[in-house]
């Protein structure tokens, strides 16, 4: 999904915003309103399924798309409905769209 559109989507109080960076990367500048689980956590589909409302949809996105494409692949498996930022947070800041750096 392009940054317009995930713009657009987030916009939406039925989605939920998830980041799925390293801590540190989470840290530099996120999506303001976005839950952060690191993709590469062992446990990663357990903290989903704790943090994440299944009647939701998740827009997720990570540094470049790969990380977010396989997360979203993983919390599809269990049934979730998932949307993909193309080009992740880089894509993001290149549009001019906001970030925040504090935890929230």
């Amino acid at each position: 999904m392009e940054v317009k559109e995930f713009a657009e989507l987030i916009a939406d109080s039925n989605v939920v915003i998830l980041d799925v960076r390293k801590a540190d990367e989470f840290a530099e500048g996120h999506i303001k309103g976005a839950i952060f689980i690191d993709q590469f956590q062992s446990d990663f589909v357990e903290q989903a399924k704790a943090k994440l409302p299944k009647d939701k949809t998740i827009a997720i996105y990570c540094r470049s798309g790969r990380r977010s494409a396989n997360a979203a692949g993983k919390l599809a498996d269990i049934g979730y409905k998932c949307l993909n930022l193309k080009g992740g947070i880089i894509a993001w800041k290149d549009a001019g769209k906001p970030v925040v750096t504090f935890y929230n």
